[in-house]
């Protein structure tokens, strides 16, 4: 059964209530080409992160994904790690959600405890283990500048 706090979290989660967004962050190392960060979201009671997937093309059906239950990020230049303490459309380990077809986009979200407003880079890790993670390391939370775009008539 789940705590009253956990109710009202993912309740706020799924009527997306948005202070600190940061869309499409920049990671310096991304574990392969099928995973992508759609965007965090730091809130005074968690901090979100929203994941899309493609199922690569190399396997039949697509494959399959799951999560680590001992899923954490970390500020960087911290030691201090924030337990993951819900997975929303993504199994724990050792339950793994099966694609249908290659190239099917599949999108969860996991939620942390809150970061501290001035953490400016995070490590997002799955696993600090050898294999397939999705570890994401130095993972910037910061808005890139808008880029303008200027159209000359030559006319």
């Amino acid at each position: 059964m789940k705590s009253n706090f956990e109710k009202e979290t993912l309740k706020e989660v799924l009527t997306e209530t948005e202070s600190y967004v940061f869309k499409n962050p920049i990671s310096q190392y991304t574990p392969n080409e099928h995973l992508g960060i759609e965007k965090i979201s730091l809130e005074d009671d968690f901090t979100r992160i929203d994941f899309v997937y493609i199922a690569p093309k190399q396997y039949i059906n697509g494959g399959w994904i799951q999560m680590d239950s001992g899923c954490f990020i970390r500020p960087i230049g911290s030691e201090v790690r924030y337990k993951m303490f819900s997975a929303i459309n993504i199994p724990i380990a050792p339950a793994k959600y099966y694609f249908k077809s290659k190239g099917q986009v599949h999108r969860f979200t996991l939620l942390f405890p809150p970061l501290p407003k001035n953490v400016k880079q995070i490590d997002i890790i799955e696993k600090l283990a050898e294999g397939t993670f999705f570890n994401f390391f130095r993972v910037a939370l910061q808005h890139n500048a808008p880029t303008v775009i200027r159209i000359i008539n030559e006319n």
